[in-house]
């Protein structure tokens, strides 16, 4: 329908400026378009990665599982062990949010298997962290204190059903 336009390379930087700002209003589709934009004219930019994935986490709530599955396919564009495994627990954090916000039934049981994945993914980012770096600690303390504070977010429980053999 339409063929887009391209960025300027001189432009990238302002551009990277202008969508992490859009974030910090909290339009995360404005966000998501630049860092496209900015990864259309150079690839490997490391901050458009971040941001792009951060962008499509920011609208689980409203896009779900199609922002899901393509933010945790750009992980493995980010070539650093620790960033894939963080990121990776960012998505499921944010998942487990988004399934708590729809409250729908059993959405405590996936917000739990899902914040427990997230602090999964934060114990590996902390094994490689950059020395100083806790942030993987952080978000695995948030995401247990959550599970331990909000009775409604618990493990599915075992089903005891037993069918009669006639």
């Amino acid at each position: 329908m339409f063929e887009l336009k391209s960025l300027s390379p001189k432009g990238v930087d302002a551009a990277l400026e202008k969508a992490l700002r859009y974030r910090l209003l909290n339009e995360p589709r404005e966000a998501e378009s630049i860092c496209r934009d900015i990864i259309q004219v150079d690839p490997a930019n490391h901050e458009a990665l971040v941001t792009l994935i951060l962008a499509l986490t920011d609208q689980l709530a409203t896009k779900g599982a199609r922002c899901a599955d393509e933010a945790r396919a750009l992980l493995s564009r980010l070539q650093d062990e620790y960033e894939e495994a963080y990121y990776a627990g960012i998505i499921c954090e944010r998942r487990a949010s988004a399934h708590l916000g729809r409250r729908s039934p059993g959405s405590g049981f996936i917000a739990h298997d899902l914040l427990r994945e997230a602090m999964d993914c934060y114990e590996r980012a902390e094994k490689t962290r950059p020395s100083g770096n806790d942030d993987a600690i952080l978000r695995w303390n948030t995401c247990a204190r959550f599970v331990m504070e909000e009775e409604h977010i618990r493990p599915k429980p075992e089903d005891d059903f037993e069918p009669m053999l006639e």
